[in-house]
């Protein structure tokens, strides 16, 4: 044990019945992390997961405690930074939509369903742990309500039957595992402020959504609707079972003139499927289905705006600094995995086969907590074996500049290729926190894709601006970023 944490002081305690959203304390915790004197913050729901991850950070666990119960884990300099800590607790707790630390029972209503009959409401956003999402969602579907089910972790069999029931009543589950959502004119998960317009999306993937989202922006082009129907639902087990409802939604809508499915690389015979039924639908269907020899991301964008007759627009870029050609390997730390996908199928045919944690052939597979062979390597920091028990790296990007880091200052690392991703839901100005690493790192060159539109919170030419003066090169399009960071190594290879 330290000095430091023999001199620590603790706060730990459970208050029974008091509940907010994961992603509400997600940031919760990594606010009061942040205050003045404060060495270890966990603000969580008592789930199995988070008291060993409380456990795992030195804490002792409260008697008691369980998944119905707030856990406030505090280790700070002295009782004066507690106190302190406790009351940015509170004031984050009561900021939240609905706010407040009082139990639930004090406030009605008492469940999904409840709320949403209550409410009359259209869709529920079910964002709790995975294990107890199939409950909730099932719940909010007997309430007549389409659903949106944000948690991960959900298991395929709960997702099969949650989209049969949804089927059977004419409703729709977006999800599991849906980051974003564009219903309405309203952005829900990790979401951009995007205008209306004559785009239909269908999502399988969350960051993918979300490049093509922010390039039709770019392109002054909105969209009617963007569904994500959860990264699973075009795999073999669950057949396309919400991509093929989102596809009649959206062709129901006369305001939908065109619709765009993405995916990252998908079952071929569910690929199959959904073309035929798209091939009998009355509003045309584009595709961007991942994959060796398919278009990117860019190039379905591009090919979906000239079939609404939009100019192509000249992507925005920013050039970084120059830097001296080295050998060395390209080294991928990625927030989304549809775009540490597509970076891998361009860096593919460059390099032949790209070792990941979320690898295109099985035998490619790298654990992402070994050490490094020195191999070309994409890792995908959101995967769930990343994020078990820790907020996501779009919202904390902790785990993955400690990567930067090391990786930056290793004399095998040629080129470092970086996605950050912007938005509501994401972090306030990731710029600010991963400008001083890369400005820092004198050996790789470091390229960005920054997805994020105009009307964003964080101000997209800021960031872009922000990156540009630590010497990376940044790009709107992943994919030009990805081929950019190919070049490099192409070039001192």
């Amino acid at each position: 044990m330290t000095a430091e944490a023999i001199m620590a002081v603790e706060h730990v305690e459970a208050r029974q019945g008091a509940y907010a959203d994961s992603v509400t304390l997600m940031q919760v915790s990594r606010r009061v992390a942040a205050a003045d004197g404060v060495s270890a913050a966990l603000v969580a729901m008592g789930t199995p997961l988070n008291l060993d991850l409380l456990d795992g950070m030195g804490f002792a666990t409260p008697a008691g405690a369980g998944p119905n119960d707030l856990v406030i884990a505090l280790r700070a300099e002295d009782a004066a930074a507690i106190a302190g800590a406790l009351t940015e607790v509170a004031d984050a707790l009561a900021a939240r939509p609905g706010g407040g630390d009082g139990p639930v029972a004090a406030l009605p209503p008492r469940t999904v369903g409840m709320a949403a009959r209550e409410a009359g409401a259209a869709l529920a956003l079910i964002s709790v742990p995975g294990q107890h999402a199939f409950t909730e969602a099932m719940d909010a579907l007997d309430a007549g309500c389409n659903v949106m089910i944000f948690s991960d972790n959900v298991p395929v069999e709960q997702e099969i039957r949650l989209k049969d029931v949804a089927s059977d009543r004419g409703l729709l589950v977006l999800g599991p595992d849906c980051g974003t959502a564009v219903v309405g004119g309203i952005g829900l998960g990790f979401a951009h402020t995007v205008a209306p317009g004559p785009v239909g999306i269908v999502a399988a993937s969350g960051t993918g959504a979300q490049q093509v989202l922010c390039l039709l922006d770019a392109a002054g082009v909105g969209v009617t609707a963007a569904l994500g129907v959860g990264g699973r639902d075009l795999s073999a087990a669950v057949g396309g079972r919400s991509t093929l409802a989102a596809l009649d939604v959206l062709d129901r809508d006369p305001a939908t003139e065109q619709i765009l499915v993405i995916s990252k690389p998908p079952a071929d015979e569910v690929a199959a499927t959904v073309r035929a039924h798209a091939d009998r639908l009355g509003t045309p269907v584009q595709f961007a289905l991942l994959g060796p020899g398919q278009p990117d991301l860019t190039a379905a964008t591009e090919e979906l705006l000239r079939a609404l007759k939009v100019d192509v627009p000249q992507w925005p870029h920013w050039p970084g600094r120059e830097v001296a050609p080295r050998r060395g390997a390209l080294v991928g730390l990625f927030a989304g995995g549809t775009l540490c996908d597509e970076a891998m199928l361009i860096a593919g045919e460059r390099f032949g086969p790209i070792a990941s944690n979320i690898p295109l052939q099985p035998q490619w597979r790298v654990d992402p907590r070994a050490e490094w062979d020195g191999r070309h390597v994409l890792l995908d920091f959101g995967d769930d074996e990343l994020t078990a028990g820790r907020p996501h790296p779009m919202i904390d990007p902790s785990l993955r500049l400690e990567r930067l880091a090391a990786y930056g200052t290793d004399p095998r690392t040629a080129v470092l290729l970086l996605d950050v991703v912007l938005g509501h839901g994401a972090h306030p100005d990731p710029a600010a926190e991963l400008a001083p690493v890369i400005a820092e790192l004198g050996g790789p060159a470091v390229v960005v894709s920054l997805i994020g539109a105009k009307a964003d919170p964080q101000d997209l030419s800021a960031q872009a601006a922000a990156l540009r003066g630590a010497g990376a090169h940044v790009y709107v399009s992943n994919a030009a970023a990805a081929r950019f960071a190919c070049d490099l190594i192409g070039s001192t290879s």
